[in-house]
């Protein structure tokens, strides 16, 4: 399964007022594991930045104006979710910016079902607990000292490694399949024939081994479990 760990920042909080993104950061990750594919643009707004919004991320007009507008990247962006689905620390927030951005180039929309809102995640796992960013980063011993101001890219490092362990992926071979999963795998095993051994395998328990663990079950009551197996032997 591919995911997108996403995160942008913006000139400001409403997207409906005018406000436009200025950075997106994304990270590529396979079966929750991070494939070194990256996404990442500055953007120039072509507006003011609110200065409440500088004062989080630190970034400026001056810094903004040689770099891209969003129809300069719009398709390498596309072309970078596609088929994935997006990770996004509230979700509605960043979707709705880009959204914003790609109705403006009649460009297709992000829709809700490929959208995974860790903030939702987070507070259904800790209710009644701080649950932004940093607040996770510390919960789950995330590294987060190089964030002295909020930046897309280093955000999303940050969230991919917040996310894996919400959801309980760190150990990526110790796989958790859904009741459907498991249903359809129970589905496919009933058909399996399972081959017959040719010898029977050679016992390695001697004849004075079986008659003490015999008599050491006759001890355990009519309801012991290893009657279970003595009575398969039989």
């Amino acid at each position: 399964m591919k995911y997108i760990v996403l995160d942008t920042e913006t000139t400001g909080l409403s997207h409906e007022m005018g406000d436009r993104l200025i950075e997106i950061g994304g990270i590529e990750m396979i079966n929750h594991i991070p494939t070194g594919r990256i996404f990442h643009k500055y953007l120039n707004p072509d507006r003011d930045i609110h200065p409440d919004a500088i004062a989080v991320h630190g970034i400026t007009l001056d810094f903004l104006q040689d770099k891209p507008r969003f129809a300069e990247i719009a398709e390498e962006f596309l072309a970078f979710i596609e088929g994935a689905a997006l990770v996004i620390h509230n979700a509605a927030f960043d979707a709705g910016f880009l959204n914003s951005e790609l109705k403006r180039l009649s460009m297709p929309l992000i829709v809700e079902d490929q959208l995974i809102d860790t903030l939702v995640i987070a507070r259904q796992r800790h209710p009644m607990s701080q649950n932004s960013l940093d607040a996770l980063c510390r919960r789950y011993n995330v590294d987060n000292t190089k964030r002295t101001k909020h930046g897309a890219l280093l955000d999303a490092e940050l969230l991919a490694d917040v996310y894996v362990e919400l959801i309980g992926a760190r150990q990526p071979n110790l796989t958790l399949v859904t009741v459907a999963q498991a249903a359809a795998y129970d589905r496919g095993s009933r058909g399996m024939s399972l081959p017959v051994r040719p010898r029977p395998l050679t016992p390695r328990l001697t004849a004075e081994e079986e008659q003490a663990h015999l008599a050491f079950v006759g001890t355990l009551g009519a309801e012991a479990v290893w009657l279970d197996y003595v009575r398969l032997g039989e």
